[in-house]
């Protein structure tokens, strides 16, 4: 077993953890945050993205001794209802815009888009790779490219992100 300290979600957490066990392990079975979804277990559909010291990140693919000292948030750190505070704006969107069907893959497609919304500069589908470019549906696309949704609600989730965007 291992000592670590997390920050989830704002609140610090000291745990021992086996060494071998992933970021989405972690927050899953130990803490008991389940809106951070397993998908794939492999890294390449997104279900699992959190924000691991602002920054995207598969929690599938992080080893959770490896986040020792990190700042985790988690979908349910997004927006602050459960506390009787405002949604985060990208819930409000998702919502307003119809950006899911079953629901499986959007608390990744939340924490990416915020992720996403926060970094800022060009992308692969960039012209001028000195600019920071306005988020165009393309834009969005390229930027989410690795969160996918089976039911295909791309396009509203697209919509949703450029709404929250303004």
């Amino acid at each position: 077993m291992a000592e670590m300290t997390l920050r989830v979600n704002g609140s610090v957490r000291e745990l021992d953890v086996d060494p071998r066990t992933s970021l989405l392990d972690l927050l899953r079975e130990r803490l008991g945050l389940t809106g951070t979804k397993k998908g794939c277990d492999h890294g390449q559909c997104g279900a699992c993205t959190v924000l691991l010291d602002g920054r995207r990140a598969n929690a599938c693919l992080a080893l959770a001794v490896a986040c020792d000292g990190s700042e985790v948030t988690t979908v349910e750190g997004l927006g602050g209802a459960a506390d009787g505070d405002e949604p985060h704006p990208l819930q409000t969107a998702f919502v307003e815009r119809d950006a899911f069907q079953c629901g499986y893959c959007t608390p990744g497609q939340l924490c990416s888009a915020a992720g996403m919304l926060a970094e800022g500069g060009p992308s692969a589908v960039t012209h001028d790779l000195t600019d920071d470019p306005p988020l165009t549906p393309e834009e969005i696309r390229e930027r989410m490219s690795g969160n996918l949704c089976r039911c295909g609600a791309y396009v509203n989730i697209v919509a949703a992100i450029q709404e929250a965007a303004r």
